[in-house]
């Protein structure tokens, strides 16, 4: 199935760049493009595009404005937001995400046209070929079901209780309580966060600590937005940080963070620069990495909505020392990557709706697993 793109942004030189990028790619075809938002909504009730790329900062209509006018007409199309790397771009991009985006890209700061091109063709495949998978997932549900009813489950045999034989076994294996909350998460992660950390209690007790994939200065507007939502104090994480209780810390866009020991057995941030992992940077195996190394045993993990598998590595480290490990389910996932690949991996212990996985942290931190 081909991809339908409309793409819409004020500056001719991007929108060129990003219809180049798009045609390069297999089963992409672009449909038209719009210098602004006015453009963008009437192209969007004539083409009826799968996808449209859209530029934020527009004139007659920017890019907000289309995304509520989108809402309130019950289009169905897609959008991912094509943002400036800067403070303000990291406020607007959260603001388009709340209203329904499905995922975003930063304008290359880039030398060449060539260059420019070739950076929106890289951020832009993997988005699109995670879009059309859920848009093939959505047609195939919306077909009438030609399946049979599925066989009668047999009955249990008699005198046998297996939910409890299942629940002695799990609290066999409980690790102890939690001393930290892990969660690693990529598309779909600002919302999802958004859901999540409102539900924690503010003196749950335990520091949480979020790898986000997020560029630079993006990571900030994110603390500064779910900081507003939250009673638990949020903040972006720095180095040499002593983390704290009742706090939680996300990774600097951008830039990779570790756990490691401080002085009287304090545990402190650590902000480097080493490498992507997964190709990314934050990377969610990263600090999960360094927790299994620094602090076995004393941690859970949950993995949330996101492309790939940044993460599953880590947690495969974490659970060799009892780590209990929540995965977001494929129903309430934006992409069920991440959480696929772990599930799939055999290290996860519970894969739950995201309204249902607060309840569970703070159960498990609170009286070990429930």
């Amino acid at each position: 199935m081909s991809l339908r793109v409309l793409v819409a942004d004020d500056a001719a030189l991007f929108r060129r760049a990003i219809s180049e990028a798009l045609a390069s790619l297999p089963e992409v075809e672009v449909v038209g493009t719009a210098s602004n938002g006015k453009l963008a909504l009437q192209k969007t009730r004539e083409l009826k595009p799968d996808l449209l790329t859209l530029d934020l900062e527009m004139p007659e209509v920017d890019g907000l404005a289309v995304l509520d006018a989108l809402r309130q007409n019950g289009d169905k199309v897609a959008v991912i937001v094509v943002s400036a790397l800067t403070r303000r771009g990291g406020d607007l991009t959260l603001r388009a995400l709340e209203k329904g985006a499905f995922d975003f890209i930063t304008k290359p700061d880039a030398s060449s046209a060539e260059e420019s091109r070739e950076t929106i063709r890289r951020e832009l495949a993997p988005r699109l070929r995670a879009l059309a998978q859920r848009l093939a997932v959505r047609d195939i549900l919306r077909r009438p079901s030609a399946a049979p009813p599925p066989p009668p489950v047999a009955p249990k045999p008699q005198g046998t209780n297996l939910d409890g034989i299942a629940g002695r076994m799990n609290r066999l294996v409980s690790p102890t309580k939690p001393e930290m909350v892990l969660i690693g998460v990529s598309t779909g992660g600002p919302n999802a966060l958004s859901t999540l950390l409102p539900q924690i209690p503010k003196d749950i007790g335990v520091p949480i600590l979020i790898t986000q994939h997020m560029p630079p200065v993006f990571t900030q507007s994110l603390a500064d937005s779910l900081a507003t939502k939250c009673s638990l104090k949020v903040r972006e994480g720095a180095h040499g940080e002593t983390i704290a209780p009742n706090t939680v810390y996300i990774a600097p866009g951008g830039r990779q963070m570790r756990l490691a020991d401080g002085p009287v057995g304090s545990r402190v941030i650590q902000i480097t620069d080493d490498p992507p992992e997964n190709n990314c940077r934050p990377s969610v195996d990263y600090l999960f990495r360094s927790v299994a190394t620094h602090f076995p045993g004393r941690a859970m993990a949950v993995i949330l909505t996101g492309m790939g598998s940044d993460g599953t590595l880590g947690l495969r480290l974490l659970k060799r020392h009892g780590c209990f490990v929540i995965a977001q389910d494929e129903a309430s996932c934006v992409v069920y990557g991440m959480p696929k690949a772990a599930v799939d991996a055999g290290v996860t212990d519970a894969v739950l709706p995201l309204d249902a996985i607060a309840a569970r942290i703070t159960a498990t931190v609170r009286g070990g697993r429930p």
